[in-house]
């Protein structure tokens, strides 16, 4: 039998397997609202035979938006948009997740397709904020946010996990990595803070400590809590291996579920040597020394190498991304190699393989 066509329970929740979609931002909303792009975008996932379909990076306030294209749950209007979305996903057989997402200093940028540049005030944009006023490589510098303005973060964190109850969410995961507003606050790199949200491990991971309890409070206790980390920075003096372990031994207790284990992101200075699974290894130190489920990326596209990660224990579940681009048919592809089983749509059984 294929271990990643077999269920995996969080909680009161059982995904179908364990292929599930990482978030994905489209550029493609209008004030944050999801579209007719978003629907067939992820509904294509979970009709393609995903067990867990990642809404984007969503963004808790409007200035926490990547760019002024991403989406949005700031508004109730927002979380009705995505009710449609969610029934469509868990109608084919997947689960619903959401990121909700902060992107701090690499806020107010270009589209990708437009360039990779900042959108000033006058165009759209908007001044960035930060855990310190350090800028991300040559961009403007950010505002450094006061106990206030974190403190009002968090609860903009909290009123939009409520908001993604109500739209059907059914898996919610924080964004502490790729170097946005929670990341900037774990990274030595980003974060000089002289206060209770700077300086030793302690400090710096407060505020994503704080983001977690206070999403953890709202979100119902039969549902998953996730949080993304990035593992290393891959800036010498940055954030390691060493500190992802610890960070995901305090967010346990909090009542995180799953880590969803990445890198890099914080710095243009990074050096990455990638390859074929090349972060699974993060994923396997993160599940050995925290003792939590976790899901493994980063250049996962082959069935038998999904199918070995999770086999050997580096990882609970796979998330693929740019694969699933290419073919969001995969998991229906890949459970007739490994000889597991997933659901086919109706309309397309005359095309299942014999």
């Amino acid at each position: 039998m294929s271990r990643l066509f077999s269920p995996l329970t969080l909680r009161g929740t059982t995904f179908r397997n364990r292929a599930w979609v990482s978030p994905m931002c489209q550029y493609s909303s209008q004030d944050g609202r999801p579209g007719d792009w978003h629907l067939v975008h992820l509904g294509s996932f979970a009709r393609g035979g995903a067990g867990l379909v990642f809404q984007e990076a969503t963004a808790v306030t409007a200035d926490g938006r990547i760019s002024p294209a991403d989406a949005g749950i700031w508004t109730g209007q927002q979380a009705d948009d995505y009710a449609r979305i969610t029934a469509f996903v868990r109608d084919q057989g997947a689960v619903p997740g959401i990121q909700l997402a902060h992107a701090g200093r690499k806020a107010s940028t270009q589209r990708p397709w437009d360039g990779h540049g900042y959108v000033g005030p006058a165009d759209g944009g908007w001044q960035t904020v930060a855990p310190s006023p350090l800028a991300f490589g040559d961009w403007p510098q950010p505002k450094e946010l006061s106990t206030e303005e974190i403190a009002s973060v968090v609860q903009a964190f909290a009123d939009a996990a409520r908001r993604s109850l109500a739209a059907g969410f059914e898996v919610a995961e924080i964004h502490a990595a790729h170097g946005y507003l929670a990341h900037q606050f774990l990274s030595p790199l980003s974060n000089e803070r002289a206060d209770g949200y700077g300086g030793d491990l302690t400090g710096r991971t407060r505020f994503l400590r704080e983001v977690v309890t206070a999403v953890r409070a709202v979100w119902p206790e039969d549902r998953p809590l996730f949080v993304r980390l990035s593992a290393t920075d891959w800036v010498e003096g940055g954030w390691s291996v060493q500190d992802t372990v610890a960070t995901a031994r305090l967010l346990v207790p909090l009542g995180v579920d799953l880590v969803d284990v990445s890198s890099g992101g914080l710095s243009p200075a990074q050096r990455i040597t990638d390859g074929p699974g090349y972060q699974v290894p993060f994923a396997r130190a993160v599940r050995d020394g925290a003792g939590l489920p976790v899901a493994a990326v980063g250049m996962i596209t082959d069935p038998a190498q999904a199918e070995q990660v999770v086999t050997d224990g580096d990882a609970d579940a796979v998330l693929m991304a740019r694969e699933l681009l290419r073919d969001p048919h995969w998991p229906l592809r890949a459970a007739h190699e490994l000889g597991g089983e997933v659901r086919w749509p109706e309309q397309y059984l005359r095309a299942r393989h014999r």
